[in-house]
């Protein structure tokens, strides 16, 4: 699920690692092309042949000013959060994401907005 993969991601950076392998799912794959076009990762590859599927995701440096410098998880399995579209407000001051899970797939806040689609608030990050 996404939220060892964000830690994962998160803990790689902090220890300095270039490359990180992690398990393929169908929402983690989502979550890794929002990151990368939000330009928190590298870039990542899935390889791997059926079962056993990964992903390769490069990170950046740690002295990069792009990358992950914190995680904020809104959902979690036992308390589940909903917002309209309206309600969806910048994170850091603009310099982060909120990930939504809305009826259209994962998206980040800002396109939510303009969409006008409310749902699911999952993490934020910066």
């Amino acid at each position: 699920m996404y939220i060892s993969l964000l830690n994962t991601l998160r803990n790689a950076q902090a220890a300095g690692h270039k490359t990180v392998r992690f398990a393929c799912s169908k929402m983690d794959e989502q979550v890794l092309e929002i990151l990368a076009q939000k330009k928190f990762i590298v870039a990542f590859e899935k390889k791997g042949k059926n079962p056993k599927k990964f992903f390769d995701i490069e990170l950046f440096g740690t002295q990069s000013k792009h990358g992950i410098n914190g995680v904020h998880l809104v959902s979690t399995s036992s308390r589940r959060v909903y917002r309209p579209y309206s309600r969806l407000l910048p994170v850091r001051q603009g310099y982060g994401v909120s990930i939504i899970s809305t009826s259209q797939g994962l998206m980040t806040n800002t396109d939510a907005r303009t969409k006008k689609i409310g749902g699911q608030v999952l993490f934020n990050i910066w």
